[in-house]
């Protein structure tokens, strides 16, 4: 390998930070979406020639400099221990990745090879972490933060894997580019100008447009909006007496700003000044008051329904199964109507581990006595539930579930022609975690060829059309009621067809590459010398890098 494209190790320090905090930067609320690729390019070059052990030292250096800015949402109010905690678990995911980027440089089919493998590498990462353990936690995936860029497009044809094995990819192919330029600088010394120019040109030309290419297609994929039918919504954001983790402490103000919010907009309604709705939506917790046994909370739900004069969904907590209790979405429907009352309801599939249950709570008490603060656990619910809302279907997604495909998708093959994706926000204060779950919708919007009401407590808030496009949006920790005409298609995109077939494909040839990779050069060569370890005067020459084109090995 030339000296140029195996980076001295502190230069690999240095390129695995900078990797790492350009990721974060890529995220809301910054959103500077450009940062992915070039981190994705950074972590692969930092990495190449280097052995397993030390790529693995530099993917954890990248996530932890990702990971923990991106998730300080997390520790606002639990502290810096679990926040950490969070950050190292996440960037292990990373490191793991990192420790096969070395093989992905030897990958057969030369370039092309390399960037098929450490795209795929990307996808199995993200895939593992979100899965494993408990569930999984697919937070800060790659996707996630595409929601203002071109590769955004990629979602309807192959959901947020896509995305992400476009980042990867854009990224690779400028690592490989970067490469290719170092080498080509280096040739012999008797070479003339216009012959490392033209070589520069040859080498380093194709993989920048291939990565230009890949980068803006997803802009040329379709993203249709219309439909002949359409649905009136409106979302009641409450807001809370007070931000953090006892934001509900006083459960009734919180019911009764929602209700308030409601007979508002009913008023706006009867004087002309506002359209009314299909559907009103609220969001998750804004009832913790179980309205199915107390009555006063059922009263105040009603009573809000009645004015407004359509059906609601609410955001409750329910008392069952004991002596668990279950976070669910009930439709409310008005009184008179063909459906009054307590209706169809949605109980959330997947709780969020330390914060809805706590697994092994012995074990992480040692560790933090926070884990108490979650007194009941949540139970999961079982089925996919879809509702009649006027001329819309309604499914439910609730908080983090919206970071989950499968959660997702499921609602659109039950015939949900409206997304509702029902958060609080409340419990991480005035962090970015309410605009990096709102860019998730914005994808699942693309993803699935539907519009998206993503509501929140304290917001922020939004209405968007599937083409991923923001048509309202609320303020932080305001209360603010939004509306739209929003459109209602049936169509299932390409992604909800092929479901979790692109990402295993993706993720499958990664990791296959890699593994036959390192089977190959394990019988050929035996362990490889690299710069950060010491070589001994017989075994100072690398063995050929099949990635170097013919006449460079010559030279």
């Amino acid at each position: 390998m030339s000296e140029l494209t195996v980076l001295p190790l502190p230069a690999a320090l240095a390129l695995s930070a900078l990797s790492g905090a350009a990721l974060a930067t890529a995220f809301p609320s910054l959103g500077w979406w450009p940062m992915a690729p070039l981190a994705a390019a950074g972590t692969a070059l930092a990495t190449r020639g280097r052995r397993p052990r030390t790529a693995f030292a530099l993917g954890l250096l990248t996530g932890v400099v990702f990971f923990f800015p991106h998730l300080h949402w997390s520790g606002a109010f639990v502290g810096l221990l679990p926040w950490s905690a969070l950050t190292l678990v996440e960037a292990l995911y990373l490191a793991a990745m990192s420790a096969a980027f070395p093989l992905a440089w030897r990958a057969p089919g030369g370039r092309a090879g390399t960037v098929t493998t450490l795209t795929g590498l990307w996808v199995a990462q993200e895939t593992l972490r979100g899965h494993i353990p408990f569930g999984g936690f697919p937070w800060g995936r790659v996707a996630f933060s595409q929601a203002d860029a071109p590769t955004l497009g990629y979602a309807a044809l192959g959901g947020a894997p896509l995305v992400t094995a476009a980042v990867a990819a854009t990224g690779a192919c400028l690592a490989v580019a970067v490469t290719a330029l170092a080498e080509a600088r280096t040739g012999p010394p008797t070479a003339s100008r216009t012959s490392r120019l033209t070589t520069i040109a040859r080498t380093t030309a194709p993989p920048l447009l291939v990565a230009l290419v890949i980068l803006g297609g997803g802009a040329a994929v379709p993203r249709p909006t219309l439909s002949d039918r359409t649905a009136a919504v409106a979302a009641v954001q409450g807001n809370v007496p007070r931000p953090g983790l006892d934001f509900n402490a006083e459960r009734r103000a919180v019911l009764d700003n929602h209700a308030a919010g409601t007979i508002a907009l009913a008023d706006q309604v009867a004087t002309g000044h506002a359209r009314r709705p299909d559907v009103v939506l609220w969001p998750e917790n804004s009832s913790d008051i179980d309205p199915l046994r107390n009555p006063d909370a059922r009263s105040v739900i009603t009573r809000a329904t009645d004015a407004v004069g359509a059906p609601v969904l609410v955001g409750a907590i329910l008392a069952e199964p004991l002596p668990k209790v279950s976070n669910a979405a009930i439709l409310w429907g008005p009184t008179g109507s063909a459906t009054p009352g307590p209706g169809p309801r949605y109980v959330k599939r997947h709780p969020a581990p330390f914060a809805e249950y706590v697994p092994f709570r012995s074990f992480f008490r040692l560790f933090s006595d926070k884990v108490d603060l979650v007194r009941a656990g949540f139970a999961a619910g079982r089925t996919v539930t879809v509702m009649r809302a006027g001329p819309a279907r309604l499914g439910p997604v609730i908080c983090f579930e919206v970071a989950y495909d499968d959660l997702v998708r499921d609602q659109v093959r039950a015939g949900a022609d409206l997304i509702v994706v029902q958060t609080n926000n409340a419990t991480f204060g005035f962090t970015d975690e309410s605009v990096q779950q709102l860019a998730m919708s914005r994808l699942r919007a693309v993803e699935t060829g539907r519009s998206v009401a993503h509501i929140s407590t304290v917001g922020v808030s939004a209405l968007i059309t599937p083409d991923g496009h923001e048509t309202t949006r609320s303020g932080h920790f305001t209360p603010q009621v939004l509306q739209a005409t929003l459109p209602l298609r049936h169509q299932q995109t390409l992604a909800v067809r092929a479901g979790a077939a692109p990402e295993l494909a993706l993720g499958a040839t990664g990791i296959l590459l890699t593994a036959w990779t390192a089977r190959r050069t394990r019988r050929r060569h035996g362990p490889i010398p690299t710069p950060d370890t010491p070589t001994t005067t017989d075994d100072r020459q690398d063995p050929p890098d099949p990635n170097r084109e013919p006449e460079q090995e010559q030279q």
